[in-house]
């Protein structure tokens, strides 16, 4: 992708969006899903992948923002933290509009903004905070669980062809979800590549963990009970270097249900147990029959 340094108070651009995404257009790769195009002054515009719901997946739009927010940095830095709302859902046979702010280049961090765009609207808002590299301590706290199977012994679920994923626990009492993710190769050189594909699969797991100590809404395939169902906002902490095409285990646990919203908190971890990221999500879930609006329209 190319890097555009143009002029911070250049007027951003204001083409009309391209063409509807055709299947042959679909990205095969993460790393042809990241490939955005330049469209102007820090504005970069991305295609989607297929998704068996029919919507754009939110993990994708994180990752895509991460990557346009990551053109407009220079210098030795990389991502330490994003942060996350999804506004609307997207639609597959439109491209994706991202607009970057520059909030601020410091000396050691840099922050910047993005907006992720189609013809309804805002459909996603990110921020995103870069960090030079410091030689300070290094402590992990949190332990890599002993009590999961390994990827082999693990039961595979993916639904995507960019990505694999095998589920390892799924503790209803608990509250607990442990997924092994890993997503193939190529990947950009250098952190770029390896964090866009994290940020991808961070939004994989957190619902289903946050769902497990829903009243109702706990069932792996279609499930009558429920609506509609959405991630709300979603956050990712950077810890350490990883492997993007090596397994990692997502280990999330539920928080918190109240007013429709559920909470999952958790780690990632390589096989090796480094702690390289923390992961935070806030779901929604409305149940049929309860008055309440369902569909993306009543988000």
């Amino acid at each position: 992708m190319a890097r555009n340094d143009g002029d911070e108070g250049r007027s951003r651009s204001h083409r009309p969006y391209a063409a509807p995404v055709s299947a042959e257009r679909r990205p095969r790769t993460l790393a042809e899903l990241l490939d955005l195009v330049d469209h102007g002054p820090d504005t970069f515009v991305g295609v989607s992948a297929p998704t068996p719901w029919g919507r754009v997946y939110g993990g994708q739009v994180v990752a895509q923002g991460l990557r346009a927010a990551a053109a407009t940095v220079e210098g030795d830095v990389a991502v330490h933290s994003v942060r996350a709302y999804f506004i609307r859902g997207g639609e597959l046979s439109e491209p994706i509009r991202f607009e970057v702010d520059r909030i601020r280049n410091g000396r050691s961090f840099a922050t910047r903004r993005v907006v992720a765009r189609q013809s309804s609207g805002a459909i996603l808002n990110l921020d995103a905070s870069f960090q030079a590299p410091e030689d300070r301590a290094d402590v992990q706290v949190v332990a890599f669980p002993d009590d999961v199977p390994g990827p082999e012994e693990s039961e595979p679920t993916t639904w995507s062809d960019l990505h694999e994923r095998r589920i390892a626990t799924v503790d209803l009492a608990g509250g607990r979800l442990v997924a092994w993710q890993r997503v193939p190769g190529p990947h950009a050189p250098g952190w770029t590549g390896a964090a866009c594909a994290l940020a991808w699969a961070s939004d994989d797991v957190p619902m289903g963990a946050a769902r497990t100590v829903h009243p109702v809404a706990f069932q792996r395939g279609p499930n009558p009970a429920v609506a509609m169902s959405a991630s709300l906002d979603h956050a990712v902490w950077f810890h350490r270097p990883h492997r993007a095409d090596e397994w990692l285990l997502y280990d999330l646990r539920a928080q918190n249900w109240v007013g429709g919203r559920g909470l999952a908190f958790g780690h990632v971890f390589t096989a090796e147990g480094v702690h390289v990221a923390s992961v935070a999500q806030e779901v929604l879930v409305r149940e049929r029959g309860d008055g309440a609006p369902s569909g993306a329209e009543g988000v």
